[in-house]
């Protein structure tokens, strides 16, 4: 029983830790498109660090939705921080694939043509690469 307990403990506390997955999403279900397909639209960064971004941010999910642990969100296939959203959307979530797009040349221009503001940019080897 006391494993049992500690299990959960452990559970409630990665949880509390890490993103979750927004309630209510504001773009609504999942949906999904191909990454090459969307990375190809914006031809100044290299196509192979867009398309590991995009894979590991959101899957190929333009509706992505994560909590942050600051209270932020992050939507979209390149998982534009809310912050951002008044620069490249109208203040609105980026909940189109292109609206995003836009979001995420703006983001990669502010980084100095780098991936360097996006978290997985040390998994794919890009923080500071085009």
């Amino acid at each position: 029983m006391k494993v049992i307990v500690l299990f959960v403990l452990v559970l409630a506390f990665v949880a509390s830790t890490y993103a979750a997955t927004c309630n209510p999403n504001p773009c609504g279900s999942a949906a999904y498109t191909d990454v090459p397909t969307a990375c190809k639209k914006y031809t100044t960064w290299n196509q192979a660090n867009c398309q590991c971004i995009a894979n590991h941010e959101s899957s190929g999910n333009y509706h992505a939705c994560n909590n942050n642990t600051n209270g932020s969100l992050d939507i979209g296939l390149w998982q534009i921080n809310d912050g951002n959203w008044a620069s490249c959307s109208g203040g609105s979530a980026p909940c189109t694939v292109d609206t995003n797009l836009k979001c995420a040349e703006l983001v990669y221009q502010w980084g100095s043509y780098t991936w360097k503001y996006w978290s997985t940019c040390s998994t794919c080897g890009c923080c500071n690469s085009a």
